[in-house]
């Protein structure tokens, strides 16, 4: 009896493919060509000095940097949703959950999320915020273990031409490094508050959205700054960031863990507008007012007066502080940020058109 046709077809196929595959080996198919097989592998020659201590500084600092999230009170047109999205970087300062950060990755948030290096998440509350810094603090309620604080270096003693590395969250892309050097040291950049901010570092390596608030190290994994800010016309990293000096952020960052804000020193005045002054043909800070008992008014300061005929008199002209000229209402804050209260300043001011001097007792300002 002959066997149904369409059992007799799948052996014919197979004859034909052994036939085939006989063909292909007879003629150096590509099974067994040079060109198809992989490469040989190359031993590796060893990794450099500076690449191993690059290596060792980025798993060592990479534990204590954090990403942050934030959900703001806005909803998408379409779903209505709340978006939770990374904003930026933050880095571990303290075994007590304490996370440094920038102030312009968490302003405005309704919700914060820390996520730590090894990818657990908390929820986190702003301990403190300094605006004129661009410095803000966030408190987690992770156990020590995981807290792995950063360590902290100094700014003042920084050289051009340094290596730097940075680690953080650019674009969403976590645990990123980028190193690059120092590049200038003392520029001034503005705040969110529209004040300046001195001593900045400034430095090529790669800074993209999403570092903000990470932690700039040397190449010892010190913390020399805390990035900040680019400058880039498309938004995107074109070769200058800036940090905020370690200096400034270990001044400012145990105030606000302890008071939540930082306790200004000051002269205890009110000051004419920088405005006003420069129309006036003044190089100088006015003072308007000077509170009673105030740390000016102690030092024999005075402000504006009204005459009997309606006249106003403007008050004593302050034109240094501990020997540095200020002629704008930012410059003298600058100038006061660097000092406490309780410490003494040496004011020069005119009255008069007389030179004169005084030593002040500066006060906490409200």
């Amino acid at each position: 009896m002959r066997e149904p046709r369409h059992r007799v077809l799948p052996l014919v196929l197979l004859l034909a493919s052994a036939i085939l595959g006989a063909y292909s080996c007879a003629q150096g198919g590509p099974e067994t060509s040079p060109a198809a097989r992989p490469r040989e592998v190359a031993p590796p020659a060893g990794l450099g000095a500076d690449e191993m201590s690059t290596i060792q500084v980025f798993q060592a600092a990479s534990r204590s940097v954090v990403f942050i999230t934030t959900s703001a009170l806005r909803r998408d047109f379409w779903s209505l949703n709340v978006f939770e999205v990374p904003r930026g970087s933050g880095f571990v300062w303290d075994t007590g959950g304490h996370v440094v950060t920038n102030f312009h990755v968490i302003a405005g948030a309704s919700r914060i999320t820390v996520v730590t290096a090894d990818r657990a998440e908390y929820p986190a509350k702003v301990a403190g915020a300094d605006p004129d810094h661009d410095l803000a603090v966030l408190r987690i309620a992770a156990p020590e273990k995981e807290l792995v604080p950063v360590t902290v270096g100094s700014s003042k003693d920084l050289k051009v031409g340094q290596k730097t590395l940075a680690i953080g969250n650019p674009f969403g892309l976590d645990h990123s490094l980028s190193t690059g050097v120092v590049s200038a040291l003392g520029r001034t950049i503005r705040s969110m508050s529209d004040r300046t901010i001195e001593g900045v570092i400034q430095t090529d390596a790669a800074v993209n959205p999403g570092n903000s608030g990470g932690p700039l190290l040397d190449s010892s994994g010190r913390l020399i700054g805390v990035n900040t800010q680019i400058v880039s016309p498309s938004g995107a990293f074109a070769g200058i960031s800036f940090a905020v000096p370690v200096d400034t952020v270990n001044r400012v960052i145990p105030q606000l863990i302890a008071y939540g804000k930082i306790i200004k020193p000051g002269l205890g005045v009110h000051l004419l507008q920088d405005g006003i002054a420069a129309r006036y043909g003044i190089r100088g800070v006015v003072l308007m007012r000077v509170a009673p008992g105030s740390a000016a008014g102690r030092a024999g300061l005075k402000g504006a007066v009204e005459t009997e005929g309606g006249e106003i008199l403007l008050g004593d002209v302050l034109t240094a502080v501990d020997g540095e000229a200020v002629e704008t209402i930012d410059d003298l804050q600058t100038v006061l940020d660097r000092h406490r209260v309780g410490e003494q300043v040496s004011v020069e001011y005119t009255r008069d058109g007389k030179k004169r001097q005084a030593m002040v007792t500066l006060q906490e300002l409200e």
